[in-house]
């Protein structure tokens, strides 16, 4: 937690840090007010990094690097950016002729002629993280033909997404990690072939590089030299391709973490690349933002004739769009290749039993006692937002052994609803009220506890799980916590070990965690907050990245704390999850909301 990244300097001028969603941290009480580095509610140009920041500003630098390579502009100063003249504020005040196309049909790249789709291979491929004993892939052999559409699969840590970062020419030099074999676009190393390849990645705010919506979307145009004239209607298609519906000087911090994935694919539709990679483009988006992205891309496959790999968990949303399957071995090599049909139908028994998310081998629920305990949180007539409110009127309790699932669409204040829960976010109206058997004699509103206090009590899991990492290896992120509330080191120890082994990680206990994949960052995320045993847990999309076999692992263990009067509060787009754990749903839809419904699981 604590991630700050460097300022970037925006068309408007003035300097902001970009990249990272408003959240106040945990652990400890000068970082738990903290947003970004800043006070709650003070000025951009008041921003603080806490001194525990420094701890981690190397990895999010090597983020910034990696965006710097993937498009290109390595000598482009960003100064140039503030000569660019400003983007209306609504871009339907004005028909925009909404790109080029050749005579059939296909949009054409900034010099007139058709996207070209890329060839892409490895050969003997493989890549070790720096400090790493064990490899992320190793001795991999794989043909994509131009034009081929692919979904690529594998257990959770199998290596997905860094053969795609690989690809997409951004894993870095040998102070990242080992390389051996060779990765080739269009027969040139991948790391050569500037905009060739569009990936967005796991973590959007990894992509996100200036302050203003339009401004975001034109970035990666603007430094692979398309003309000015042509950026803005590319920018105007590829918003609406993705259902993106927001005036161009709109603040990027302001965005929901659906919000900012469907800006991520903008920008990388407007870049128009002969390979579009995607890894897990709709992981946190509602059901209809997940149909607005897949039509979207569909729709610019279609255009454009790119060669397309995507990497998605639940494969229901993308199976009739791609033409190949392809299943990575965890450790390297290919376990399956081939058609749809042929690799989930004739081999769906196996990959399922191996964590491979396969249509028709859906997890089984966990059995678990369902309550109705004491309350222990509760909220009336609540209104929640940071600069300002974005849903009110909200009425809810948190129950003992019971789950509160808060779902609606993207934007609708979930995320900020989970803050103020978890006494990370002051009300903009109401009160989240304690109860006695919560507060224990020291106060009834959370949002005043100490943070040695705050983190007994509530256990809090991020959106994104990086928002949450301190410490230079896993083993010691897991401590943090306990130490914070006076733990001793037997004790530290022993629920270290327990943690890692429960939530397959042991085996990466002195690996960094910014090197985890998205799925392993997120099982850890739910680690540091079980640390430290809370009666109450705000979980933040909690399945998020997970393979079949780990989901139906966190769930379990959910299940298992839930019986011993465990209180969880989940924000989630997960209908699986609702359907195996939910006890009462609580809906938002903005500023209007529904009452909560109770009874709901039976």
């Amino acid at each position: 937690m604590g991630r700050l990244d460097p300022a970037v300097r925006s068309g408007a001028g003035a300097r902001r840090r970009t990249g990272v969603p408003d959240l106040p941290v945990l652990e400890l009480a000068a970082l738990r007010r903290t947003v970004r580095g800043c006070r709650v509610g003070s000025r951009a140009g008041d921003q603080r990094p806490h001194q525990l920041v420094s701890r981690v500003r190397p990895a999010v630098h090597r983020h910034l690097h990696r965006l710097v390579r993937h498009l290109g502009c390595g000598h482009r100063r960003p100064a140039v950016l503030a000569r660019r003249p400003r983007p209306r504020s609504n871009r339907r005040a004005e028909q925009i002729r909404l790109g080029a196309r050749d005579d059939g049909g296909r949009l054409t790249g900034s010099q007139g002629a058709p996207t070209q789709p890329a060839a892409l291979v490895a050969r003997d491929w493989g890549w070790r993280h720096s400090g790493r004993r064990n490899w992320a892939l190793r001795s991999l052999d794989l043909v994509v033909e131009p034009g081929e559409r692919v979904l690529l699969l594998g257990a959770s840590g199998a290596g997905k997404s860094t053969f795609l970062q690989a690809a997409a020419g951004i894993l870095g030099g040998a102070d990242e990690g080992e390389e051996q074999g060779e990765m080739l676009l269009d027969g040139r190393p991948a790391a050569e072939q500037r905009g060739r390849a569009g990936l967005v990645m796991q973590d959007p705010d990894a992509q996100v590089v200036l302050a203003r919506v339009g401004d975001d979307v034109a970035f990666g145009c603007e430094n692979l030299g398309v003309p000015r004239d042509e950026i803005w209607s590319r920018v105007a298609e590829a918003l609406d391709a993705v259902g993106l519906d927001l005036p161009l000087d709109r603040a990027t911090s302001e965005l929901s973490g659906g919000q900012k994935q469907r800006l991520a694919l903008a920008g990388i539709l407007a870049m128009r690349p002969g390979l579009v990679l995607l890894d897990e483009p709709t992981a946190n988006l509602d059901p209809d933002g997940v149909r607005e992205v897949r039509d979207a891309v569909a729709r610019m496959i279609e255009r454009t004739g790119a060669t397309l790999i995507v990497i998605e968990h639940r494969v229901g949303t993308w199976v009739d769009l791609v033409d190949r399957v392809v299943v990575l071995e965890p450790g390297g090599g290919v376990r399956a290749d081939g058609s749809p049909a042929g690799v989930l139908g004739e081999r769906g028994d196996e990959l399922a039993a191996g964590g491979v998310w396969v249509p028709g081998h859906e997890p089984a629920h966990p059995s678990r006692r369902r309550a109705y305990g004491e309350v222990l949180l509760s909220g009336t007539d609540l209104g929640v937002g940071r600069r300002s409110t974005v849903s009110s009127g909200i009425d809810f309790e948190v129950r003992r052994g019971r789950v509160l699932a808060v779902t609606g669409p993207n934007g609708a204040g979930k995320s900020t609803l989970a803050l103020t829960v978890g006494g990370l976010l002051p009300p903009r109206e109401g009160r989240v009220i304690a109860s006695p058997a919560l507060a224990g004699g020291i106060g009834a509103d959370p949002q005043r506890w100490r943070s040695r206090d705050l983190v007994s009590r509530i256990g809090s899991v991020f959106q994104d799980p990086e928002h949450q990492l301190l410490a230079a290896t896993l083993a010691e992120e897991l401590a943090v916590g306990p130490r914070v509330v006076g733990a001793d080191a037997a004790t530290i120890s022993r629920v270290t070990d327990e943690l890692l082994v429960r939530l397959r990680l042991d085996h990466l206990a002195l690996a960094n965690p910014f090197t985890l994949s998205g799925g392993e960052k997120r099982r850890l995320s739910v680690a540091t907050a079980l640390a430290t045993a809370p009666p109450v847990l705000v979980l933040d999309e909690p399945t998020f990245g997970q393979d079949a076999r780990t989901w139906a692992e966190l769930v379990a263990l959910l299940a298992e704390l839930l019986d011993e009067g465990t209180a969880v509060v989940a924000v989630t787009h997960d209908a699986l999850f609702v359907d195996a754990l939910a006890d009462d749903r609580l809906v938002l839809a903005g500023s209007v909301l529904g009452s909560q419904e109770r009874g709901m699981s039976q």
